[in-house]
């Protein structure tokens, strides 16, 4: 009987999931439940065998199955995004971005100046106040590191610079923020370089700001670094794109399924300068999603020359869906895609010219990326050192005016 109730309940939904036929459907129902049912009868630890529990486990797995960012969110997951919709990897009173890659919960970016300015990006995130990460959703991860300024806390971390972990305390307390880490004009005098840290909402103005300075100094072109870059907003790419591409050009395109998840984003119709300097922009196996999104667009319109190494491969959309249970889905809907049509999804940015770096390089390119941080020794192995990537894009620029 509970096997014909089920079923039941299931036709509807099965009658609007194409791809298989819905005869195809009620075997595979029928042998989960059979599975379901097994376990129940015959599993010897009865404190894990409530359908809830089990059933959930399930879904999670399921979920789990179609692509990295899809998952199933258990009742506690649901309820604190639902109580915290805002949830963001930023954490300004500690000033790091994480991130969430195969081995787990990484410092994605460190704000210069924050709380955690002497942390390394890409170190990983073990524990924090003695919880393992592994055995927390990232929204967990999220509000565990939200607090008060003037609240401590121990981070376990292992830095790429060093394989034994190490516990940091840290207190939380507020910066001023800003995505442009770097400005400058290169020894040159006329190559301008912008590291930017992520697509946060004041990226565009930042950079629109760092432009005039730059072009005001003589600047005939630009390396744009967004290496080790997680990504951010949407709305922020596009506004950047628009400070190097003419107004009303197509830049992004979301494909999904039904028409709600597709749309086309172009660049603002008004503009205020006309920029046709050469570019380059820098890349690594770091930069994701918005970064992806900006390398592609400016490549595929053959506005910049992309350097480095094949990017993360970020390129979804996913949609927060509520269900039964106090549970949810975070489902993929739509991948995005570049002007040409290509999307970034788990495949990455190829750049035109490839950089390669071995471990030695990458770490010294993550310490330049923060000299006020950098000990004596640090420092001393970075003397006379040059970044082979910025080498690179510089003369590639020189040599193709």
């Amino acid at each position: 009987m509970k096997l014909l109730l089920l079923l039941a309940l299931s036709a509807p939904l099965l009658a609007a999931s194409p791809p298989d036929p819905e005869e195809a459907a009620y075997p595979a129902i029928e042998r989960f439940i059979e599975v379901l049912e097994q376990v129940r009868q015959r599993h010897p630890d009865v404190d894990k065998l409530a359908y809830d529990r089990l059933v959930n486990h399930a879904l999670e797995g399921m979920l789990a199955s179609l692509d990295p960012h899809s998952s199933f969110i258990h009742p506690e997951m649901a309820a604190l995004l639902k109580a915290h919709p805002d949830l963001d990897p930023f954490l300004p009173s500690l000033g790091i971005t994480l991130g969430w890659r195969d081995d787990g919960t990484y410092l994605a970016n460190v704000l210069p100046g924050s709380a955690a300015a002497e942390l390394l990006p890409g170190s990983s995130l073990l524990e924090i106040d003695g919880r393992p990460t592994s055995q927390l959703e990232p929204a967990e991860i999220l509000s565990a590191l939200h607090s008060p300024p003037g609240t401590p806390v121990i981070l376990r971390l292992k830095s790429p610079a060093d394989p034994r972990p190490q516990e940091i305390a840290l207190t939380h307390r507020l910066v001023a923020t800003r995505a442009l880490a770097d400005s400058h004009l290169q020894a040159d005098g006329t190559t301008g370089y912008l590291r930017l840290a992520e697509f946060a909402t004041t990226a565009s103005h930042e950079i629109e700001t760092a432009l005039d300075d730059l072009e005001d100094a003589g600047m005939k072109r630009l390396l744009l670094d967004l290496r080790g870059n997680p990504g951010g907003s949407l709305s922020t790419t596009v506004e950047i794109l628009g400070l190097f591409l003419p107004p009303d050009t197509a830049v992004v395109t979301t494909r999904g399924r039904d028409d709600s998840a597709t749309e086309t984003l172009r660049t603002p119709t008004r503009q205020r300068r006309h920029r046709d300097y050469p570019i380059a922009v820098l890349i690594d196996r770091m930069s994701a999603s918005a970064s992806e999104l900006t390398a592609g667009a400016l490549q595929d319109l053959k506005r910049a020359t992309v350097v480095g190494e094949i990017s993360y491969g970020k390129g979804s959309v996913q949609n927060i869906i509520p269900m039964g249970g106090n549970t949810a889905l975070r489902l993929t809907i739509a991948t995005y895609h570049t002007p040409s049509g290509r999307t970034p999804h788990l495949a990455g940015i190829t750049p035109d010219l490839p950089v390669e770096t071995d471990a030695t390089q990458r770490e010294n390119i993550r310490l330049s990326f923060h000299p006020d941080s950098l000990t004596p020794e640090q420092t001393q192995r970075l003397a006379g050192w040059t970044d082979p990537v910025i080498q690179a894009a510089t003369q590639h620029l020189l040599e193709n005016p």
